[in-house]
């Protein structure tokens, strides 16, 4: 007894050390397993306790009996009188307890115990240990704990940490690519496949340093998620990199990364004389390009952030140079218009450079070349000017303050039509009627175009030709779902549409009215048109008068 008592003392401080787990948590599980042992082995409806001595370093076992008038369950209750005849002095409602000796070198102890109390305790069929599955159901019990606690220590030490950047070696890969990589002290971590990023590969024994995304108390397998293509892996690098991010000196505001290819970070200074850009490059680019080769070759562009979002955006979309900027704070979108030869470094590498800049600086960025510009400006300057009865001065008022169509005018409010210079606050409503109508004109000329062309339509360019559509609409339509004509004709509650869309009820219902008008009436007659201009085209190219010659022989066809 004494060597096993030392051994699971021994056990108990080992495994203690080894898991960095207290040892209480052990001897809980410890008296866990043998509980459960027992139960399996003497049954599970006696009451046991199993109590670990602290003196003999051994977990003693112990069934309790109640003394009650009458028993009702033997296993766990005892007569007065029963009580009294195995020389036990207890009153009623009183719990007896009895030491359960189970193990190999109490087998005397049992025996004894066995002669005195059998009758009463009903086990001695039982006294010959445990056996093999019980024994394994124990240790399943404690393993588990083992786990449990682990996990609980490995969450403790690292949940304050998230966010970090962590350090260690690659062990192995598991299903989907993912990677196991060992932190030291026992401690692992999962790269994910997503996390992981692209053309970079590792083998056994590589040193990884990546970021620790997440720390995941629930998780069943690796609790520690780790990420080499979060954003917060390049600022925490730049931070270790140059001192000034550390001390506080220089700040980066912003970042924005596609993995493996670039990223771009904004920078500012506290103090006037340092440079938040050069403290990040660092002598002849040292600071940079220990971040780069830590990324793999990742290309990174550092620029100076400002207060004025027009700037700001500015320096995000260099090397490009940038002519004029359009800002429309309604939707949060900038219109940069660049040199047609600058036109494809702007947007970059499969629209890279403007991805990058739009996420750093958090604005809609619509890249445009100044041809195109022109061309633009030209065709809003002539729309609004076919608006009757308008003024060139009002004109360009409307375009000045960034009106660039008439539908625009027609769903402006009264707030905003009074910025326009030359707009008194009674040429309002003539002002809308009359851009409403000019807005109905030129759709009437459209679908005569229409009715001339043999190419087929698309579904939104057969949206666009209802009365009454606007580019606001038709964004509407689509966010709610509505791409088709048939799929507003087909949507009968008008309430509904308007749930969908998020347009007023009124427009909504004004909106199917013009769509029934348009399937029944307006794109019937274009087909028809269309149709016989097909049919003319095909009757042309028909061959109706040739002869072929073969030998003499003439050959009529048609």
């Amino acid at each position: 007894m004494q060597e096993s008592s030392l051994t699971l003392r021994h056990i108990i401080e080992q495994v203690s050390q080894e898991k960095g787990i207290d040892s209480q948590v052990l001897v809980e599980a410890t008296e866990q397993a043998i509980l459960t042992a027992a139960k399996r082995t003497f049954g599970l409806t006696r009451e046991l306790e199993a109590r670990y001595n602290e003196e003999s370093g051994s977990v003693d076992l112990f069934q309790y009996m109640t003394v009650v008038t009458e028993p009702e369950n033997p296993e766990r209750e005892i007569s007065a009188d029963d009580a009294r005849r195995y020389g036990l002095e207890a009153e009623l409602g009183e719990e007896l307890g009895f030491q359960i000796f189970y193990m190999p070198e109490d087998a005397e102890r049992a025996r004894q115990q066995d002669r005195e109390f059998g009758d009463l305790l009903r086990m001695q069929q039982h006294r010959r240990g445990f056996g093999r599955i019980a024994a394994q159901t124990a240790k399943q019990v404690i393993l588990q704990r083992v786990r449990d606690a682990e996990r609980e220590r490995i969450y403790e030490e690292f949940k304050d940490r998230k966010g970090e950047i962590v350090t260690g070696i690659v062990r192995r890969f598991e299903r989907g690519s993912n990677i196991i990589v060992d932190l030291g002290r026992g401690i692992e971590a999962v790269l994910p496949s997503k996390e992981q990023a692209p053309r970079e590969s590792y083998r056994p024994g590589d040193r990884v340093v990546a970021f620790l995304k997440d720390v995941d108390r629930e998780a069943r397998g690796q609790q520690l998620i780790l990420s080499r293509t979060d954003v917060g892996l390049l600022v925490k690098l730049f931070e270790m990199e140059v001192p000034e991010i550390y001390e506080g000196i220089v700040r980066i505001v912003a970042a924005s990364r596609e993995p493996g290819a670039r990223s771009k970070i904004a920078v500012s200074s506290r103090d006037s004389d340092v440079d938040p850009v050069g403290a990040c490059v660092g002598m002849k680019g040292s600071r940079v390009q220990a971040v780069v080769q830590e990324l793999r070759g990742e290309k990174i562009d550092i620029v100076p952030w400002e207060r004025d979002p027009a700037r700001f955006v500015c320096n995000a979309i260099a090397p490009a140079e940038v002519v004029r900027v359009i800002i429309d704070e309604g939707s949060g979108g900038m219109e940069l218009v660049v040199p047609d030869a600058k036109l494809s470094l702007a947007i970059g590498r499969r629209g890279q450079n403007v991805r990058l800049a739009s996420r750093l600086t958090g604005w809609k960025l619509e890249i445009i070349s100044e041809s195109r510009f022109r061309q633009l400006e030209e065709e809003a300057m002539s729309a609004l000017a076919s608006i009757e009865g308008i003024s060139e001065v009002q004109v360009r008022g409307l375009y000045k303050v960034g009106f660039r169509g008439l539908d625009e005018i027609v769903e402006a409010s009264d707030q905003e039509l009074r910025t326009v210079d030359g707009l008194r606050a009674d040429d309002l409503g003539w002002l809308r009627q009359a851009a409403s109508q000019a807005m109905e004109v030129r759709r009437l000329q459209r679908l005569k175009d229409v009715e001339v062309q043999a190419e087929p339509l698309s579904e939104k360019d057969k949206l666009a030709l209802v009365q009454g559509m606007s580019r606001r609409v038709l964004g509407a339509l689509e966010a709610g779902g509505y791409t088709t004509v048939d799929s507003i004709r087909r949507q009968h509650d008008v309430d509904r549409l308007a749930l969908d869309t998020g347009l007023e009820n009124a427009r909504a219902r004004e909106l199917r009215e013009a769509v029934l008008r348009f399937v029944e009436q307006e794109w019937p007659t274009i087909e028809r048109a269309r149709q016989k201009i097909v049919r003319q085209a095909g009757e042309e190219t028909r061959p109706e008068n040739t002869t072929a010659v073969d030998g003499g022989t003439s050959l009529e066809v048609g």
